[in-house]
């Protein structure tokens, strides 16, 4: 017996509102409901091509790995000794910079990874990795960039916007949130005022063309004001120019100088009070059937340029270092057996990378599935134990508050079963 006269029923109205707040609320960025003091940045470098994740960072206390990688496998004696994380991996010795932020617990490894993406197309398997779908045939948006435009309006990372960093913008950056396009010159720069004077014609015939002009040019002199140093001039136009026509900084983004120099430029954008938060890359080359190396040779190579980007990163962006994140993902990995050819094949696991004074490092990160052949993903590959978007969305969420919800429905559509990877970030 109710001592009440009457019993408030809710009406269905009612109840559907609540609902609907309690909806909301699962969505909301943690950051919206407690904010800090971070000033959280985060970059993404995709090495296309396929990292053959054995040879980055090699399982050398497993006791079938010497004899399936073969001439290319890491060991830790021997004149180019691999660098060792812990008792079971050691990484690739074209990687000092790497060992040294491991060490320092600021970078680690998550082994043994891979999308959801079980076929061997380089082409979709990289849509897959970068937008973020299920399956390939994705391409008008990324992932990155709906996290972007998943945060709530006007918050300060969605405002800046983000920052694409080669000749075209990554897929995984592509979407209706702002992005900043800059890449690294190797071409003479053009001579005398033309910029100036294509401006001011832009100003006067396309006033919105001329503003995407200025800010090119304004990210262009930022980015190169240390690369050509002596050699270069400031006139009264705020443009860079080197002297005598000389070539600005060579290297293509699949070259080791060319990783550096890209990360040069893009870690004085990034690093800038009003520039981007979120950055994307995209590195060229890893695709190594014939004559791939291991600690010395091919992969070696890009392997020490992709070394030399974070340490120009952890150089560039001073004080913004200890607020960044940086993960280093792969369309898929490598055959775990050697080729005829000193090579490896497209396989399935591989590493990913982390590196970053916001890290939570020093540790590799594995379900170990080992290396023998019954072992293997079908019975060739290094089988996946964890999942790249559980990677992503770990990041994503511990830096920006990005919700499971918001993650498993907007970034990474239709992902709701694979959970964020937790303790990443520190």
């Amino acid at each position: 017996m109710s001592l009440l006269c009457e019993i408030p029923h809710p009406s269905r109205r009612a109840v559907l509102m609540t609902g609907g707040a309690l909806f909301a609320w699962a969505y909301l960025p943690r950051f919206a409901r407690a904010a800090d003091n971070r000033d959280p940045r985060l970059i993404v470098i995709v090495l296309r091509g396929a990292l053959d994740g054995l040879s980055a960072v090699g399982p050398i206390g497993d006791p079938d790995y010497a004899g399936l990688h073969g001439d290319i496998a890491l060991s830790l004696t021997g004149p180019h000794a691999a660098l060792p994380l812990d008792g079971f991996f050691a990484v690739n010795p074209a990687m000092p910079v790497f060992a040294r932020l491991f060490k320092d617990k600021q970078a680690a490894v998550v082994h043994a990874a891979a999308t959801g993406y079980r076929e061997r197309s380089h082409f979709d398997g990289q849509d897959v990795l970068e937008s973020g779908f299920a399956g390939p045939g994705h391409v008008a948006t990324g992932w990155l960039n709906r996290a972007l435009e998943s945060l709530p309006a006007g918050d300060r990372v969605a405002t800046l916007g983000g920052l694409a960093v080669g000749p075209s913008t990554p897929l995984v950056i592509r979407g209706a949130a702002p992005v900043l396009g800059w890449a690294p010159q190797s071409l003479p720069a053009p001579a005398g005022d033309l910029a100036a004077r294509v401006l001011d014609l832009y100003q006067h015939r396309d006033p919105v063309l001329a503003v995407s002009l200025q800010k090119g040019l304004d990210a262009d002199r930022m980015a190169l004001d240390d690369q050509i140093g002596g050699n270069a001039i400031k006139p009264k136009d705020g443009a860079i120019k080197p002297k005598d026509g000389a070539m600005r900084p060579k290297g293509g983004l699949g070259s080791a100088a060319g990783m550096r120099q890209a990360a040069q430029g893009a870690a004085k954008l990034i690093a800038a009070d009003d520039g981007p938060r979120v950055a994307a890359l995209a590195f060229d080359g890893w695709d190594t059937h014939v004559n791939e190396g291991g600690a010395t040779g091919r992969l070696a190579t890009l392997l020490g340029g992709l070394d030399g980007a974070f340490e120009e990163f952890e150089k560039g962006l001073g004080e913004r270092w200890k607020d960044t994140a940086i993960v280093a993902v792969t369309e898929f990995g490598r055959t775990a057996q050697i080729n005829g050819t000193v090579g490896t094949d497209h396989g399935t696991g591989t590493v990913v990378l982390l590196a970053g004074g916001a890290i939570k490092g020093g540790n590799v990160i594995a379900d170990w599935p080992g290396l023998k052949p019954a072992q293997l993903y079908q019975q060739r590959d290094l089988a996946p134990t964890s999942d790249v978007r559980a990677v992503l969305k770990g990041l994503l969420a511990d830096q920006f508050g990005l919700s499971a919800a918001v993650l498993g429905d907007k970034v990474f559509p239709e992902s709701a079963a694979v959970k964020p990877m937790r303790d990443l970030v520190a």
